[in-house]
């Protein structure tokens, strides 16, 4: 048992003295590798956190939600359709919302109007989002002018700036009145702009969205998982451009491994046939070759993936944000929550350390398994 320790030990010695005798290529390869590994682990960390804010952010919104559809788009809903909605076993409430965009000129950029009941505010003022503040230098007690659906000026005072805590969801965001909403946009009185439905048994929100289909065929009952499924495959989408930007720098990776399985350098493959010379076997070798590129591997893996880490939670992943979050004039200013998947890990693990160090065993085997003296006159 002693022999197979020490075995193991002057293995393992080796493998890093032969290491530090070529530091200067390792340190190369370590450094090229640990790129690699950074960009494919930020891009999978940053789209993965803000999947995982998606949800936790959608899982305060209706559970369902119904619009009117003319033509393929979505249309005001009338407020009667309610009192339909409602006669449905298991539905427990039904609400109008009033909400719409407004384009300012000023700054290039879409506003989110929406009308909060639960926080309402007097006619001709209104709260606004961080993002909002910043781009229109606006401030508690100073004015924002709109243009109403007939061309009419509407002047509105700012009556407070919403926390910055919920960025994520009010950057661009504008509470105001009813009132003024329905003078803004020109929306009749018994006329909203969705409906969100409560159904007592959540199993049954399906059952309930199929039984509004039904009754309104002019409708489309929206469920709260398809609108976290639609972000998900967004930000799936967006990861997958930025890789495929990043698909040069993946080829160059591959190509070296290949060119690494291809064969050994002139020194490496006369230092295998010194190996033999003295004793060692064959599987002695490929233990020192494995252990080789195990220790270059994970070192890179290991770098890569701390460094994606503090670009991505620590410093708000500036390379790639831009991208995968799109494009937008007034851009939430936020800290994702660290998200770390084990799955994710995994792969990662599975498509940078594996490659390489199975690259590194085959031209060791092929060295090995020919005689020392042949190995060492090549």
């Amino acid at each position: 048992m002693s022999y197979l320790v020490n075995k193991q030990r002057n293995i393992l010695d080796f493998a890093l003295s032969s290491l530090l005798r070529r530091k200067g290529k390792n340190l190369a390869l370590v450094a090229v590798y640990t790129l690699v590994v950074f960009a494919l682990a930020s891009v999978m960390f940053f789209a993965a956190a803000l999947k995982k804010e998606a949800s936790l952010v959608l899982s305060a919104t209706p559970e369902l939600i119904v619009q009117k559809m003319v033509a393929g788009r979505h249309d005001l809903i009338p407020m009667s359709y309610a009192e339909k909605i409602r006669k449905i076993r298991g539905v427990t409430a039904v609400e109008g919302r009033l909400w719409g965009y407004y384009y300012d000129p000023l700054v290039r950029a879409n506003y989110t109007l929406l009308v909060n009941e639960k926080t309402a505010l007097p006619e001709k003022t209104i709260a606004v989002g961080a993002g909002i503040a910043r781009v229109r230098s606006a401030y508690r007690g100073s004015t924002m002018n709109f243009s109403s659906y007939e061309g009419k000026p509407m002047l509105f005072q700012v009556r407070g700036i919403l926390s910055q805590e919920s960025e994520l969801l009010s950057a661009d965001l504008i509470l105001l009145s009813a009132t003024d909403f329905r003078r803004l946009f020109g929306v009749p009185e018994d006329y909203a702009t969705d409906l969100t439905v409560q159904v007592r048994n959540k199993k049954e929100v399906a059952t309930v969205a199929a039984k509004i289909q039904q009754m309104l065929p002019d409708t489309r009952p929206i469920l709260r998982d398809e609108i976290i499924r639609t972000y998900e495959a967004v930000f799936d989408w967006r990861a997958g451009i930025v890789i495929v930007v990043l698909l040069g720098a993946l080829l160059a990776f591959l190509i070296f491994a290949w060119d690494k399985a291809a064969g050994l350098s002139a020194e490496e493959r006369r230092e295998i046939g010194i190996l033999k010379a003295i004793g060692w076997e064959t599987s002695d070798v490929l233990q020192l070759k494995f252990w080789e590129g195990l220790t270059v591997s994970l070192t890179a893996f290991l770098l890569g993936t701390i460094f994606a880490y503090v670009h991505v939670f620590l410093a708000a992943a500036p390379l790639f944000a831009t991208v995968i979050k799109g494009w937008s004039i007034l851009y939430p200013n936020f800290r994702l929550t660290p998200f770390l998947n084990v799955f994710q890990i995994a792969v990662l693990f599975f498509f940078t350390v594996v490659p390489y160090t199975v690259a590194t065993i085959i031209p060791s085997w092929r060295a090995a398994t020919i005689d020392p003296d042949q190995v060492m006159r090549t």
